[in-house]
């Protein structure tokens, strides 16, 4: 059993336990409660109290005894998995994807953590016109000079920490973009696709309203499916993934006339 990631200096509040015991988790796979109670020192009855509240949320998935974060559609979805997964995957496509921004761009980010790491990176762009749905990016690029930014409304959904439904859909319609950039949970060796109807919904008015598309996508979710067809690949422009993917799989996309490019990692 390996050791739980220490607490950060000064907090010792019940939401920085539960943030580490999802770390935790999430690295881990699988753990009992009472392992969990022994190594972040807390009563077997608040540990559960904190699993209670991660399941809720969608982190994590109670079984008896112990508690798993094993993927699956609900923690493929939920925010607080997601910025645990692929960082530096993500860091690398966000740089590329920078590369196709230039001053002065309608630049649409739906609410994916990918798009996360290319709103980080656009302090040195202005100026721009960023258009969102992801609370995240709304906080990121709210500050920073240069930015108009363009908040999408609608339904506030905590597990994405987004606004999704009809008034936000409405609102991308009346709206058009250079460039969106959009991730999702799988791709197969031809489409693209994600597990919720909702989020499906708002990335295809997303793409409606985009001249350029471009899809974001990290090797651990090639060669997958999941509910919902999102798009056909050859549907987005650009397809950016990080140098983690098979070169066979790479290959097979641009047989079938994807246009993919590949984000090196930082030497």
């Amino acid at each position: 059993m390996s050791k739980a990631p220490d607490p950060a200096p000064g907090r010792n509040s019940r939401t920085n336990r539960q943030s580490r015991i999802a770390d935790y988790v999430l690295r881990e796979g699988s753990v009992s409660a009472s392992q969990l109670a022994e190594l972040f020192d807390v009563s077997l009855m608040t540990v559960h109290r904190d699993l209670d509240e991660l399941e809720r949320q969608g982190v994590v998935r109670k079984y008896r005894g112990g508690v798993s974060a094993q993927p699956s559609s609900v923690f493929e979805s939920n925010v607080a998995y997601r910025l645990r997964t692929a960082k530096a995957e993500k860091a690398a496509i966000a740089r590329y994807a920078r590369t196709m921004i230039e001053p002065g761009m309608a630049v649409m980010l739906d609410d994916s953590t990918t798009t996360l790491e290319v709103a980080h990176l656009l302090p040195d762009t202005t100026p721009l016109t960023v258009i969102t749905n992801f609370l995240e990016v709304i906080k990121s690029v709210s500050q920073v000079p240069g930015v108009r930014l363009i908040s999408l409304g609608g339904e506030y959904y905590p597990t994405h920490d987004s606004f999704l439904g009809v008034p936000c859909i409405e609102a991308i319609g009346s709206l058009r973009a250079d460039v969106l950039f959009t991730s999702t949970s799988a791709v197969s060796a031809t489409h693209a696709f994600h597990q919720e109807q909702e989020i499906v919904l708002v990335k295809r008015a997303m793409m409606r309203s985009a001249v350029r598309k471009v899809l974001l996508i990290d090797h651990t979710k090639l060669g997958g499916t999941a509910l919902h067809q999102l798009a056909p690949l050859t549907d987005f422009d650009d397809v950016v993934v990080d140098d983690g993917a098979p070169a066979d799989v790479i290959r097979a996309l641009r047989d079938r006339g994807v246009n993919v490019h590949v984000a090196d990692y930082p030497p």
